[in-house]
């Protein structure tokens, strides 16, 4: 393995407060999780794609403090709409989509939207 690789995987075991081989061991599972279910999304920018990326996610913020249900609801929706806006840009650019007020909100450019 290349010195930054190890180095990278490193910072974020210390970042989760674990141990590089228990952070290497996690991610191994989480990824075979993601090729077991069949149902990975290509490209997806899902660190656990297929698999359950809410549970990750719940268990690497409590895994540095404590939450509320309120704080919780809004660190995982703040993902959400943080990944719907990037996603959103980047059909747009791609001219997938469009907004259309005239339709009330976004639709396909290639006419199999509901708004067209």
């Amino acid at each position: 393995m290349p010195a930054y690789q190890k180095e990278e995987w490193q910072s974020h075991a210390d970042d989760l407060d674990m141990s590089q081989s228990e952070f290497v061991r996690t991610m191994v599972q989480a990824g075979r999780k993601g090729f077991e279910s069949g149902s990975a999304e290509p490209n997806s920018p899902d660190p656990d794609p297929g698999g359950n990326a809410l549970e990750t996610q719940v268990l690497n913020l409590l895994s540095s403090d404590t939450y509320s249900w309120d704080g919780l609801l809004e660190a995982v929706s703040d993902d959400i709409e943080s990944r719907l806006d990037e996603t959103l840009e980047e059909l747009q650019s791609e001219n997938r989509i469009r907004y259309s007020g005239r339709h009330g909100g976004y639709t396909t450019t290639d006419g199999g939207g509901d708004g067209d």
